[in-house]
Order: structure tokens, then sequence, then C-alpha cells
């Protein structure tokens, strides 16, 4: 059985984590590399417009796999260097496969997204969860911090109050809390949380895919970048986009007379 699936729908890639019975953790070295693999080649892939990630059965991702957590079951190893590499080429190698694509990315978060899977739905651009869904910075819980990259995501998710509060707390929140703290953009009945991520994803995709990807680009950059520095590649971006035959095509349309 894969641990990763992949559907095609036109322009759009469906990827769903693919362990329902262990609630779907990605912090597995089968997880990771499916994960890191699939976004690598839809990255690289010219027909993939935007992604959709979710997960199978009643939780979206419960993070962490509890069992690796043993000394010696694969992540924690009696040597610390060796327990800090093990991160480094495992589960790290997730949120900078998300950094490094240029594609636009939606969670449709189904159930619980604890610890690893909080982190997981903050690496994607969008996120909407269905009316059952709920979330926690847990990690503090299980004695541990954020390994995966949730302290520099979660901040950039909602307010750094916010963060700091889930972070330390480990406190589960519902859908609707994390509507109200900005953590998703949309709560929809679970029955319908697959067709309004998709919609979404399809609302992208029919766009100028070389502007949504040096959009998404400008996005990710100006989180860290100063307002010049972030004028400069816009106006860098915008002298690629402006010689596209797709703006051609976008202009001539908006100057074709209305009838």
């Amino acid at each position: 059985m894969s641990v990763l699936l992949e559907e095609c729908f036109d322009a759009v890639l469906l990827l769903t984590l693919n362990q329902p019975a262990r609630r779907n953790p990605m912090s597995d070295p089968q997880t990771v590399e499916a994960l890191v693999d699939a976004l690598a080649r839809a990255g690289a892939a010219g027909d993939v417009r935007a992604i959709v990630l979710t997960g199978a059965g009643s939780a979206f991702s419960s993070g962490g796999d509890i069992d690796g957590l043993k000394v010696g079951a694969g992540l924690v190893h009696e040597q610390g260097v060796e327990t800090r590499r093990a991160y480094r080429v495992g589960v790290q190698r997730i949120p900078l496969a998300f950094e490094a694509l240029e594609i636009p990315t939606i969670a449709a978060v189904n159930g619980a997204a604890m610890g690893g899977g909080c982190d997981l739905a903050c690496m994607c651009d969008i996120r909407i969860a269905g009316e059952s869904a709920y979330f926690a910075e847990s990690f503090v819980k299980l004695g541990l911090t954020p390994g995966d990259g949730g302290a520099w995501l979660l901040q950039r998710a909602v307010s750094f109050s916010k963060a700091c509060e889930l972070a330390f707390t480990g406190d589960r929140i519902s859908a609707q809390e994390a509507l109200t703290c900005g953590l998703v953009s949309q709560v929809v009945p679970d029955a319908d949380l697959l067709d309004a991520a998709l919609g979404i994803a399809r609302r992208i995709a029919a766009n100028s895919p070389n502007a949504v990807r040096m959009t998404k680009r400008l996005m990710r950059e100006a989180r860290t970048s100063t307002l010049a520095a972030n004028l400069e590649l816009a106006a860098a971006m915008n002298s690629l986009a402006h010689a596209t035959p797709e703006h051609q095509a976008a202009l001539a349309a908006f100057r074709k007379p209305k009838p």
C-alpha cells in the first residue's frame, strides 16, 4: 500500500496521506520520501498548476510517528549528533520541499492536525478545514520542541502572540477557533471539504501559470525581505511577465469590445 496517493484532475494534483489506521504520521521515512519526491516532480512538471493535500480516513495527520520516538527506532539515537542528523535528512526535508515549490498548495484539513500535522498544514499556502477538524501545536505535551519548522511556520500563519500561546500550551483548538485566529481561511461541512479545496485549486489553475508561480515566490519572499527588496523582485518578475503570451492574450481580451 502506498503511503501517499496521487491523483490528477486536469492541472490540479491531489495528494492524500494514506496511512489512516495510523492517523497519517508525516515523519516516518516512507512518507518523507514519498512527499518530498511528489513535490519535486510536481514542481518540475509544467502541467501541474495547483496542489491539494489531505489525509485518508479520520485524520489529516497526527504528526510524528510515536513508535519512531523510541531510542533506536529510527529518529532517535543514543548519540545526540545522530538524532540531529536524522532530523535533517528526515522530516526537515518536508518544509524545505514546500518552501522551494513555486506551485500553490492547499491543505484540506480533515479531522486531526496534531503536532507535525499542524505544521504540515502550515507549510501549505492556503488552509481550509472541515467542521470536525482540530489543530494542536502539541510538541510540549511530549516534552519536545517543534522539530519540523513549526516555530517558524506557525507565527507566519497566525499572530506571534497566538503562535506562542499554541506552542507553549500545546492546547487543541477547533476548526472554528482556527478560523477566528487566521490559521485557516475557510471552514466548510466535512462532506464538502475536498470539493471546496479542489474548487480553489481549479480557480488558481485557470490563471497564468507563470504569473501564479512568480506571485507565490513574491509572497513567500515578502515574509523575510524588506519592502525595497520585494519591489526590486517584483519589477524583475514583471519584466518577464509582460513578455509572456498569456499576458498578451489577457490584454487583448480586456480590449475586445464587450457585446
